[in-house]
């Protein structure tokens, strides 16, 4: 690898994040730090994806921009990512000496099997320790570790409910049509499980896409006083960030989620069933067939995985990369939940074509995105967008989403909320005039908080794609 392009992707990577935090300033910053705050009435914020800096987007390598999409190994070269849509359990631990057991495996596009390691006490035991949902966490943790920890997780889950879920909640509820398709598709999520809730929280299905893995869940059994409060406050830093920012940093992100002692991203989902008021129902990893159904690792494969003891989190956060969270509403229906860490440039999807068959199957989706770096308008990811515009009937984003050039094209009518003069960063400098045109052509219209992205004058703003009727 050339010199200058080595310095320059390390450049890259140490400016890229999942939004800047304006608190701090950097690129893209808002003016004061009380407009990073969600508000229904002013400009609050609820990103989700990668956000970069770069001068010139469409030249740039997609592995070296994707802040969020991106599984890199720890011995991989920052140009030469790997895909996590196939965690393989290579490590110097020997299975169970039982008969194999059966491997489950649900169609893309079907309700899922039966099978596959069982993993729901390890789902309670983080919601009740990490997410500090209102379950009985499991005996041997310090009652004074985990008080101090759910106040503050708490504190900030309330805040959120409060200032950004409720008025986010009551739009949407007036916005998104009944009648869409109950499967939800979220491309660079990160660990934003939560705003698909809001948006689509009758959805059957919701599946999001992103760089970070689901993580490894028997780390929380192994963890103990120094270990355990140091592994806490990680959880309790990023979660505060995500919910007072509504964005989270892609290199905290990396550290938290991939290098985590404690399966970061699991634990936001669960946190964010606890703020939406759903109860955990099961748990399961899987990995996709070459023809993208799911399979669910099961026991022998799940007994092959090396011991916490005997291996770093980023090696086993890949094994436990994907996983599926069945929930339920109290004497409601169970709905499914599932994260699948994958590279979702061109390159990627096209090499390890697994997720994109597993997304196809799935038929009509509605879907969403927001603060993801500007990437569906690069050619790079056009075989993502394509993806979007082939199956999405009904869509929501930020100026980040597919944009009216390639929309309209395919059919798509759009309506916007806010204001949008410009993006924040130059990674959307190509799709500025588009989307400025767009927002120029259609009606006022007001929105009371951040959806994503603020624009380059800090205004909110919001974009609803939808299929025109024949």
């Amino acid at each position: 690898m050339r010199r200058p392009y080595l310095l320059a992707v390390v450049a890259l990577v140490a400016i890229a994040c999942h939004g800047n935090d304006p608190a701090k300033g950097g690129a893209g910053s808002a003016p004061s730090s009380p407009q990073t705050t969600p508000s229904a009435v002013g400009p609050g914020g609820n990103g989700a994806g990668p956000e970069v800096a770069a001068a010139k987007a469409p030249e740039a390598k997609p592995e070296a921009m994707e802040a969020k999409n991106e599984p890199k190994p720890p011995e991989a070269k920052p140009t030469d990512p790997k895909s996590d849509a196939k965690p393989e359990a290579k490590n110097d631990a020997k299975p169970d000496a039982k008969p194999p057991v059966a491997k489950p495996v649900a169609a893309a596009g079907e309700p899922p099997a039966a099978g596959g390691h069982d993993f729901t006490a390890e789902a309670k035991a983080l919601l009740a320790v990490g997410a500090c949902g209102d379950v009985p966490a499991p005996e041997g943790f310090d009652p004074k570790v985990l008080a101090a920890h759910c106040e503050i997780i708490k504190k900030a889950q309330a805040d959120y409910l409060s200032q950004w879920v409720k008025p986010a909640r009551s739009f949407f509820g007036e916005h998104v049509p009944g009648d869409l398709p109950k499967k939800v598709v979220y491309p660079f999520a990160g660990g934003d499980l939560s705003t698909a809730l809001t948006v689509y929280p009758d959805a059957d299905e919701i599946t999001t896409l992103s760089l970070e893995p689901a993580g490894d869940p028997r780390d929380l059994a192994t963890l103990k006083g120094k270990e355990l409060d140091a592994a806490l406050k990680k959880v309790e830093y990023e979660l505060k960030f995500l919910y007072r920012v509504n964005f989270s940093n892609t290199i905290n992100m990396i550290d938290a989620m991939r290098e985590g002692s404690l399966p970061t991203q699991l634990i936001f989902g669960l946190s964010a069933l606890q703020i939406h008021g759903y109860e955990v129902v099961a748990l399961r990893y899987f990995k996709l067939e070459p023809d993208g159904k799911i399979h669910y690792l099961d026991d022998n494969e799940v007994a092959a995985a090396p011991a916490p003891a005997k291996a770093k989190p980023q090696v086993r956060n890949r094994i436990f990369a994907n996983v599926e969270v069945q929930f339920k509403k109290p004497a409601g229906r169970i709905q499914v939940y599932r994260h699948i860490q994958q590279n979702l440039d061109n390159e990627h999807l096209k090499t390890d074509p697994r997720t994109l068959k597993h997304l196809e199957a799935k038929g009509a989706i509605a879907g969403m995105t927001k603060a993801a770096s500007y990437l569906l308008s690069w050619d790079s990811f056009s075989t993502m967008r394509d993806y979007l515009t082939g199956h999405v009937a009904w869509m929501v984003s930020d100026a980040t989403g597919v944009a009216p050039k390639w929309g309209k094209a395919a059919g798509f009518e759009y309506e916007t909320y806010g204001a949008f003069v410009g993006p924040h960063i130059p990674a959307g400098g190509s799709i500025a005039k588009d989307w400025r045109v767009e927002f120029d052509e259609e009606p006022k219209r007001e929105l009371g908080f951040r959806f994503g992205y603020y624009d380059k004058k800090n205004a909110n703003h919001l974009i609803i794609m939808r299929k025109k009727k024949a």
